[in-house]
């Protein structure tokens, strides 16, 4: 009997200290509970990205360009355009010569009125002056052809009775070396009012054919070559008679920048 009770006291005990001690356990992990928190990254040495836009960026304002507009980029031009001899921008100048046996390959007879017989012009150069020329008589204009293609022998004899005439300083202002004349491309042309009066001389100018070739030329593709008061640019005085052909195109870029072929194409040497 003695045994029971002291077995049962036992149990007892043990089952009292198991309880006692999971209180106390319980009791710890209340007082130490995990807190889980996000980190907060702060940057303080960042910093802010510069929008100012330099002063020499381009800057294009889509606001203004309708949905079916397309901006195109300015026409860059080969420089190969300006020695290529067969390019009707071919660039002929004092300091540009040709060489002395070029002749065109497809020179023909204009089907316009001239003052001489023989004259020619590059191909393309001939039906655009035909077409000028017909473009002035539809406005009441007579224009007359007086001079085309020259070989460089011709233009050789031209120059040396110029220099003979008036001396070389004063001839190098109006009349070209050999070589270096526009006339041997094939692509110039003097053009004469109906009269013959002007012909040659500044008051041309003046003349009804003076100012509708001045204002219609490039319409067809020709340009006044040497323009009043830009000989130092040129190297020839002005020549109201004198016209280049270039093509539509470029005719009308030229003629609206109001400058001459060597300043639009940034060709001074």
């Amino acid at each position: 009997m003695n045994k029971i009770i002291l077995l049962l006291c036992f149990i007892l005990f043990i089952f009292i200290t198991i309880g006692i001690g999971y209180r106390f356990i319980n009791k710890e992990s209340d007082q130490v509970e995990p807190i889980i928190q996000e980190e907060e990254v702060i940057i303080d040495d960042v910093k802010p990205i510069d929008t100012e836009i330099p002063a020499d960026t381009d800057i294009i304002d889509n606001s203004t360009i309708e949905d079916n507009e397309i901006m195109e980029p300015e026409k860059i031009y080969d420089n190969d355009v300006f020695t290529d001899l067969n390019s009707i921008l071919l660039l002929v100048n004092k300091t540009h010569p040709l060489p002395k046996d070029y002749v065109p390959s497809d020179l023909v007879k204009p089907n316009v009125k001239s003052n001489k017989s023989g004259l020619s012009l590059r191909k393309e150069a001939t039906l655009a002056l035909e077409k000028m020329f017909e473009g002035a008589l539809e406005d009441n204009i007579t224009l007359v052809l007086g001079s085309s293609y020259r070989s460089y022998s011709y233009q050789t004899t031209l120059y040396n009775n110029y220099v003979a005439k008036d001396g070389e300083e004063k001839a190098n202002r109006y009349s070209a070396k050999p070589g270096t004349s526009e006339h041997q491309t094939g692509l110039a042309v003097d053009i004469s009012d109906a009269s013959g009066a002007n012909y040659l001389k500044r008051s041309f100018k003046d003349t009804s054919e003076g100012i509708w070739l001045k204002e219609n030329a490039h319409l067809y593709g020709f340009i006044l070559r040497y323009a009043e008061e830009k000989e130092e640019i040129t190297g020839y005085m002005f020549e109201p008679w004198h016209f280049r052909y270039v093509g539509i195109e470029e005719a009308t870029k030229i003629y609206e920048s109001n400058l001459t072929f060597e300043e639009y194409y940034n060709l001074l040497d």
